[in-house]
Formats: structure tokens, sequence, C-alpha cells
């Protein structure tokens, strides 16, 4: 079941699907784990107006099986499901 950000929780198990479009196709790349964090967290970049004059990102924090942390930058390219705990 695909996600919105709203409807994310800690401790919930999900695959990040993420999509970036070149000219002659698309690169998909996937990652699965339990949410840690999520929430927006600024940049070291400068951006006018924003926020403390910095870019701000969605970021979503997983803790994979065998205990590696990940972070991702969430985008609109970016498909957040739901999935079933891993077995053991």
């Amino acid at each position: 079941m695909q996600l919105a950000p709203h409807q994310i929780q800690i401790g919930q198990r999900v695959r990040i699907t993420q999509s970036i479009a070149f000219a002659k196709g698309v690169a998909k790349t996937s990652v699965e784990g339990t949410v840690i964090r999520y929430g927006q967290q600024k940049t070291g970049s400068w951006f006018a107006h924003a926020k403390d004059d910095k870019l701000w990102l969605d970021r979503l924090e997983l803790k994979k099986d065998d205990g590696e942390i990940v972070v991702c930058n969430i985008d609109g390219n970016s498909v957040i499901e739901s999935v079933e705990p891993a077995a053991g």
C-alpha cells in the first residue's frame, strides 16, 4: 500500500523506491527497512527566503534488517509503500 507522507509512523516497515529520469530511460532503486525518523531537515545549502535561509528537504531514516542506517531524501519521484515486517 502506497503511503502519503502524513501516514508514515516511527517503527513502521516501509519500502522506498526512488526514480531518476535520464534522456534514455529511468534509473530506479529501492530500500526497505523500519522507520527511525521522518521530517524536514535543513541542509548546508543557502536558499533565500526559506526558514533560516537554508534549503529544507524531507528526509526519511530507515534501519535495514542488517542494522545499516539509510537516509533518503524524499521528493516527488519517491514512492513509499508499507510492507509486512520481515520474518524472524
